[in-house]
């Protein structure tokens, strides 16, 4: 028999590590320019201190401090106040990618994929050829220290240098070396993600220290941390045939029909009799040998059945106390309002909610080009300052005629968007912007257009209250000369008449307001 030779390019046939991949392409990740970096490295860090320490009950405290070590070259420390991380979890905490406590669960969190922290390990390390010092304590006298690094090959963490003493320490320090990046100050400098964070989370502290070693203070300007969202299930709703197979391979159900009930939410032994009647199947037989053809046929159902809404417990958005309170203490506008909608569902059964505050006047709006407004995205409370033109928030708030709510290029007005999901459609595994689903969107435009007709009404009603302002001002510049009219026609005293004049026209505008409609 002939032997066939294998083709040559075969040969150099390889597998490779998920480390691997993102170091030759770490512009995924949010490492593509050098300012960008720089305020990555910050965000990554930042967002698992904050979980950290919500998820223990601790309202969160976070030091953070930006080192000049020469041009170009920067240290980033990062400590929080959280429980710490066990000493056998560091390197799969920091130092592996797609590892973590995140990923697999379905639940609200600020960070979801089990990539960020590692990969700001490997960009300092690729950068400097330096590991990250980590110093973590539960609280109880000991303290861990070990310098981390990233075998990129394996996709494993490298501990060296480990240390044990004891001290007074709770929570965990990062401390990242790194090259090939400048601070500069301004719109996407880690100033202003910082000053968006405590806008987006009243309830943290944050000291910073920026390179020049300026140090800036922000309380907290509530004392109360936010509820913690319950884990949840996915809802029938925006199913998909690949979604539902695959929740069926992994369920503990021993068939389709107790599957449905205790794996979805919102579906009741009623709902799940109803679907039954709709397949052509039995909900009997195990839910790991349904077909994709029988799968099709309970998507067709799931779509042509009522559901109730999510359950509200399972989404924690910033809450319109807070974020009303934040709003005023940060921008002090002139007039603000908040809107949270009710939950909805996107594609895949995942609920989300968002929230829209609009703030005029005051420190509200922007300075950047020749338009006032300032677009301020979050996700789960991270604020999203890169990839602004390709974000679900922002095609959502250029949907919107502003002009028909008085607002132009000129009007000062601060437009933040909060979307709260326990998955966030990202664009990319860099976390920079949000996908444009339909459901998202309409969601977005909604709440957008809901809190513009308030502020549409404050603005007519400014310009209203100007113009009486204006009518009045007209009407005592010429009161001299008539009440001296006057007092030549009816042979009464002038100051008088021009008192009693003025009177009436005080009184003709006593209702005047020029700061326009209410502040909801």
């Amino acid at each position: 028999m002939t032997h066939i030779p294998e083709p040559q390019q075969f040969k150099e046939f390889k597998e490779h590590s998920v480390a691997e991949f993102f170091k030759k392409n770490r512009q995924m990740l949010g490492y593509s320019g050098k300012i960008k970096s720089l305020t990555t490295i910050i965000h990554e860090y930042c967002t698992n201190a904050i979980d950290a320490a919500e998820e223990e009950g601790t309202l969160p405290e976070l030091y953070v401090e930006i080192k000049e070590m020469g041009p170009e070259h920067y240290k980033v420390i990062v400590e929080d106040n959280g429980p710490g991380i066990p000493e056998n979890y560091v390197g799969k905490a920091f130092g592996q990618m797609l590892a973590g406590t995140k990923f697999h669960r379905f639940v609200q969190q600020r960070g979801q994929q089990g990539i960020g922290a590692a990969g700001a390990v490997m960009f300092g390390q690729v950068t400097t050829g330096k590991p990250t010092k980590v110093i973590t304590s539960h609280g109880n006298g000991r303290i861990f220290e070990a310098n981390l690094s990233i075998d990129v090959k394996k996709n494993k963490a490298e501990l060296k240098n480990k240390k044990k003493y004891s001290g007074e320490m709770k929570g965990t320090r990062l401390e990242t070396e790194l090259k090939n990046i400048i601070y500069q100050k301004g719109m996407y400098s880690p100033d202003e993600y910082i000053r968006r964070t405590a806008l987006a989370n009243p309830h943290i502290k944050i000291t910073y220290v920026d390179p020049e070693g300026a140090t800036t203070v922000i309380d907290r300007a509530i004392n109360e941390i936010p509820k913690r969202p319950k884990e949840a299930k996915p809802h029938p709703s925006g199913m998909t045939v690949d979604d539902l197979l695959g929740y069926a391979s992994i369920s503990q159900s021993q068939k389709i029909k107790s599957f449905l009930q205790n794996d979805f939410t919102r579906i009741s032994r009623s709902k799940t009799n109803k679907i039954q009647k709709k397949v052509s199947f039995d909900l009997n037989k195990r839910p790991s040998s349904m077909t994709w053809e029988e799968a099709e046929e309970l998507i067709k159902a799931f779509e042509e059945a009522n559901f109730m809404a999510p359950p509200t417990d399972v989404l924690i958005p910033i809450g319109e106390k807070r974020l009303e309170k934040a709003v005023k203490e940060q921008l002090e506008p002139e007039f603000h309002t908040v809107i949270e909608r009710n939950p909805e569902i996107y594609r895949g059964g995942v609920p989300f909610i968002v929230e829209v505050a609009l703030a005029y006047g005051g420190k509200s709006g922007s300075e950047n080009g020749d338009d006032n407004k300032e677009i301020m995205r979050f996700a789960n409370r991270v604020p999203l300052l890169f990839n602004k033109g390709s974000c679900a928030v922002t095609k959502g708030v250029k949907s919107i005629e502003w002009k028909r709510y008085g607002v132009d290029e000129k009007t000062p007005l601060t437009i933040l968007v909060n979307f709260t999901s326990i998955h966030v459609p990202y664009i990319g595994a860099g976390k920079e912007a949000i996908a444009n689903e339909d459901e998202v969107i309409k969601e977005m435009r909604l709440a957008l257009m809901d809190a513009a007709r308030k502020l549409g009404r404050y603005v007519k009603g400014k310009k209203k209250e100007y113009k009486r302002l204006q009518k009045k001002k007209t009407f005592e510049i010429y009161l001299p000369e008539v009440a001296k009219a006057l007092s030549m026609i009816t042979g009464k005293d002038e100051k008088k008449t021009a008192q009693l004049l003025e009177d009436i026209v005080n009184e003709r505008f006593s209702d005047l307001n020029i700061n326009g409609g209410k502040d909801d």
